[in-house]
């Protein structure tokens, strides 16, 4: 009998930087693997690791109800098509839609993953008013399976949801954040030359990236050496992507210098002093922030869900009221100044990030969940049942 496990995510880029490991010990663990992602090029490399893609029509950003109708539809084929003993949703969309479309089909067990809270509870305009309240309720209509488990990356927004009667408290388990892998993100000596400051992100507003680009302006201005980067792409489509031509301006007048999209982030890393992260975003706990303590690297975030579980303030970094750059620019000249005290906060973050946020912990945490579920309500699938792929 086969044990049939299907991811369904927005992006196939985001499901290999933060789910591939997952999906491949979920491989060697006996599952048979499948992968529902919109098409595109980096779907190759999933078929590639010996996974079974699914193209799905599933935008990141659109809120057109037809077409969002259509994907809920899509994955309810699929569901019905495939008969998954498993599915684990990754991101909002995936967790509102596939949500609905499992508890249709009656798929035996079902894994949500919320990566936080995301853009639309970040602003209190209109736009982002009105999407919260619908996302809110499709949480109500879609958190509803008998044999679930939603995953949450930090307490707060757990709470928030069952607090709200969202989904409940005993149907929630906490794992927090995609884990790194301790052996490749490795400490290395603090570079020398002038101190960098490294912001590593998906290039949106909300991500606090113009609250450091100002915050550079007022290190200069004060006479504090330092070289601010930002590294990371912009995203068309979203409505919350810093435009190339801002990024391409700030570059131009010396305030900081863009790196674009980077894969190694390792040797990124290498290069910086302190790793930061001004966010306003809903976040649920950054990667790049465990990536950061990791390498050995002091941290300056914001005072936000998701950044306090890996920023411990006075510890391994400083946290910050966000959208006060002024506050930002202090809090990165007290560590450009001090280097015992940069010393000191790198070596408690790649403490902190080997006991508590290593890729093997978390991916043992979540095998548990799906053995969990499996055990709940087991449901293997005919090996006489024959998918496409």
């Amino acid at each position: 009998m086969i044990r049939r496990l299907l991811y369904v995510a927005n992006a196939a880029y985001y499901f290999i930087s933060h789910r591939l490991p997952l999906a491949e010990a979920a491989q060697r663990n006996g599952w048979e693997v499948h992968v529902a992602v919109p098409t595109s090029e980096r779907s190759i490399e999933l078929k590639r690791r010996g996974l079974r893609v699914h193209p799905i029509p599933l935008s990141r950003w659109g809120a057109n109800p037809l077409i969002e109708l259509r994907s809920v539809l899509a994955l309810y084929h699929l569901y019905h098509k495939l008969q998954p003993s498993l599915v684990h949703h990754v991101a909002v969309k995936p967790v509102l839609y596939g949500g609905i479309a499992a508890r249709a089909v009656g798929v035996p067990g079902v894994v949500h993953a919320v990566p936080g809270l995301g853009q639309m509870f970040a602003s209190d305009g209109v736009r982002s008013v009105v999407l919260r309240r619908v996302v809110l309720f499709l949480y109500r209509v879609a958190l509803r399976h008998p044999n679930q488990r939603v995953i949450f990356q930090n307490a707060e927004d757990r709470s928030r949801l069952v607090e709200g009667g969202y989904v409940c408290s005993s149907h929630t388990r906490l794992i927090r954040g995609a884990g790194v892998d301790v052996a490749r993100f490795a400490p290395r000596a603090l570079p020398t030359g002038s101190p960098v400051v490294i912001l590593a992100s998906r290039l949106l507003w909300h991500k606090g990236v113009e609250d450091l680009v100002r915050a550079a302006s007022i290190l200069e201005a004060n006479g504090v050496e330092a070289k601010v980067v930002l590294v990371g792409r912009p995203e068309p489509g979203n409505p919350a992507s810093i435009p190339a031509a801002t990024l391409d301006e700030w570059t131009r007048t010396g305030r900081v210098e863009w790196w674009g999209f980077r894969t190694d982030m390792p040797s990124v890393f290498a290069h910086a002093h302190i790793v930061c992260l001004p966010s306003f975003y809903g976040e649920g706990i950054p990667k790049v922030l465990i990536e950061g303590a990791a390498c050995g690297r002091a941290l300056v975030a914001s005072d936000i869900a998701g950044c306090r579980e890996i920023v411990r303030d006075g510890e391994n970094g400083i946290l910050v009221s966000p959208r006060r750059p002024r506050e930002l620019a202090r809090a990165l000249a007290s560590l450009l100044e001090d280097g015992a005290l940069l010393a000191r906060f790198g070596a408690a973050g790649r403490r902190i990030a080997v006991e508590e946020f290593a890729l093997d912990r978390v991916i043992r945490e979540t095998l548990e969940v799906y053995a969990e579920l499996s055990a709940s309500r087991p449901a293997p699938v005919s090996e006489t049942a024959k998918v496409s792929t």
